[in-house]
């Protein structure tokens, strides 16, 4: 009976050794997987050096690009922030399928320095200078398959072998480009109207690159506290 007594207080009370923020899960106890994500979430975001995670609010990105359908995009220097006020939706690890899920619900805003040029939709669109992409209720849902291996201390260590992730926009998306067209507010002040009016339209031309480039940095940081920290003290097998 004591032994049982002892393994309960630490299915319930047990840390993580390396990262105490951490509480392991018992296998398939989803509600406690998802209490330990929301607790560790702010941690999480703020970064852990010495863990290797960086920050990600803000989070900075050095350059997100494409040229897809007609329309040629550049956004330089760009800093996102809000994801440390993200709401978790739904976590899920199915040890067994060696799967982990992922879904959020964010507001974000994007600022930085961009170049233009091409065909937005049915406007013709060239410019470049600073802007701003501001996203309300954005959901985003990323499935990751995840794999083990042996790290340098010897113990077993998960490991995101691939993902991948959807989204949907549910509220709204403002869009501010400055000097489009050289400044010709003529030419561009209509295009802006239209972006904003149409963003639905809009955000299918753009941001496919955005939200898979935050989250190819959420992965990384993700793999850098999985690569810090041994399987045996993420979930009680």
């Amino acid at each position: 009976m004591l032994r049982i007594l002892y393994f309960l207080a630490f299915v319930f009370s047990a840390k993580s050794a390396s990262a105490p923020f951490i509480k392991p899960c018992k296998k398939g106890d989803s509600a406690c997987v998802m209490k330990s994500a929301k607790a560790a979430l702010p941690t999480f975001v703020a970064g852990i050096p010495d863990l290797g995670v960086k920050t990600l609010d803000p989070l900075q990105l050095a350059l997100i690009s494409s040229d897809e359908r007609g329309l040629k995009v550049k956004l330089i220097d760009s800093v996102l922030t809000g994801l440390k006020d993200c709401t978790l939706e739904n976590v899920k690890n199915d040890m067994d399928k060696m799967k982990q899920t992922v879904e959020v619900n964010c507001n974000m805003v994007l600022k930085g320095n961009y170049t233009l040029s091409g065909q937005l939709l049915i406007l013709p669109v060239q410019g470049e200078g600073k802007y701003k992409i501001d996203i309300k209720d954005i959901v985003i849902k990323v499935v990751g398959d995840i794999a083990t291996n042996t790290g340098e201390d010897g113990k077993q260590h998960w490991h995101i072998s691939k993902w991948k992730h959807n989204y949907n926009v549910k509220k709204n998306v403002r869009f501010t480009f400055e000097n489009l067209f050289n400044g010709n507010k003529a030419l561009a002040e209509p295009v802006i109207e239209f972006a904003n009016n149409n963003w639905k339209d809009v955000m299918q031309e753009i941001a496919p690159p955005i939200v898979r480039a935050i989250v190819s940095e959420v992965v990384d940081a993700l793999e850098a506290l999985y690569k810090a920290v041994p399987a045996e003290e993420l979930y009680v097998a």
